[in-house]
């Protein structure tokens, strides 16, 4: 009895998945990948002169689409490295489901292409997770906390226990909603009247000399473009009120360009309000014993840096010096300190904070992208051995 005939419907189904299917393995598709991951590393090369090295990441990199600004409006120009990594990545697992053979000899292929996988996830990971900080130690002073090179945060701090301090962190990404804010700990709700990412403080001219005005009513908040190269800051200002349920406290201007944060009292509380680089708190504590910048003999050129630090934990697990200098990373707690900087004469150092989780994901792809390539040659170089010694004279 013959089979029954499948429906055309279903045939075409079936025709459109496997055209699919033969597209994301094409060998032509892995090719043209990489050739726009050449040319947006090449562009990205070129306009980091421009733009820094943070924004490039996330102009290029960090996105699905490169955007070319043309006045207000933005063109799409390019696939963005979310995009073509995210296709290549599709492309190398479709082809080792449906195309690669799973043989002896194809063992060093299938190790390699894992290891790209590897790598890609990675940098996907790396991409979302990763956050940089760095902390700033004097010879003899102690942190528990390092700070943002580029994020800030409005903090407001109610100092009244002198043993300990309760800080309510609020990030600039909720200030620029410009919508109130109201937060459990905080006895009273903050409306933000004006946010600007960048801005300068510039001082009024006083209208009564015997009156002690605010400091809103000193300064005005005056918006600047936002800045991106490496050697640049943006410093975010915003104006905001405090309400309480028996009404307005007051208005206050916070600004990363002031150094000291502003002081005032409500209901028998002391509070401090700042705008500041965000801060990471971490449960130990780093304290610089000296920073020592070696040279070459009867010359000014470099020759090492590094640091003396003690690391101290609360709970006392903890107690030991340790010594950060180039390529000598600490590792502690999910950080990485790298040595950075320095300065104040040298006393004072620099170290960069990294918290990448997936830190190990390169070195695990790299090991097994060159296991590959050696078993792959290994096996060919046998192959080839063997048939030349087989060989009739």
């Amino acid at each position: 009895m013959p089979a029954p005939t499948p429906p055309a419907d279903s045939n075409g189904f079936n025709a459109t998945l496997n055209s699919l299917r033969d597209g994301l393995t094409s060998l032509q598709l892995t090719i043209a990948l990489l050739g726009f991951g050449m040319v947006l590393v090449f562009g990205a090369t070129l306009d980091q002169v421009n733009l820094g090295v943070w924004a490039v990441q996330e102009k290029y990199f960090r996105s699905f689409i490169v955007y070319l600004p043309l006045g207000q409006v933005r063109v799409p120009l390019f696939p963005g490295g979310y995009l073509v990594g995210g296709l290549l990545l599709a492309n190398l697992i479709a082809a080792l489901v449906f195309r690669f053979r799973y043989t002896w000899r194809k063992s060093g292929i299938l190790l390699t292409h894992v290891g790209l996988i590897i790598l890609l996830v990675g940098e996907l990971l790396t991409g979302l997770w990763q956050e940089d900080f760095h902390l700033t130690l004097n010879e003899g002073e102690t942190r528990n906390y390092a700070e943002s090179f580029r994020r800030h945060e409005l903090v407001l701090i109610d100092q009244t226990d002198p043993k300990f301090d309760e800080v309510v962190a609020i990030p600039e990404s909720v200030l620029a909603r410009r919508r109130p804010i109201q937060h459990a700990k905080l006895p009273f709700r903050l409306e933000v009247k004006t946010y600007y990412p960048n801005a300068m403080l510039q001082a009024k001219p006083k209208s009564a000399p015997d009156a002690a005005p605010s400091l809103a009513e000193q300064l005005a908040v005056i918006p600047q473009p936002v800045v991106s190269r490496d050697n640049e800051r943006n410093l975010p200002s915003a104006v905001i009120e405090l309400i309480a349920p028996e009404g307005s406290l007051g208005t206050w201007v916070t600004s990363a360009a002031l150094v000291e944060p502003q002081e005032f009292t409500h209901a028998g509380r002391r509070w401090r309000i700042a705008l500041q680089l965000r801060r990471s708190y971490e449960p130990f504590s780093l304290t610089l014993l000296k920073f020592s910048h070696d040279k070459y003999a009867g010359t000014d050129i470099p020759k090492n840096f590094s640091s003396r630090l003690k690391l101290t934990s609360p709970d006392g697990r903890d107690d030991r010096e340790v010594l950060v200098y180039m390529n000598n990373p600490l590792r502690y707690a999910g950080l990485t300190f790298y040595q950075a900087g320095f300065g104040n004469n040298d006393r004072t150092t620099i170290l960069q904070v990294v918290r990448n989780p997936s830190w190990l994901l390169p070195y695990v792809a790299c090991a097994l992208m060159t296991l590959g390539l050696l078993t792959q040659f290994g096996l060919h170089l046998a192959t080839f051995t063997r048939r030349r010694a087989n060989a009739p004279a």
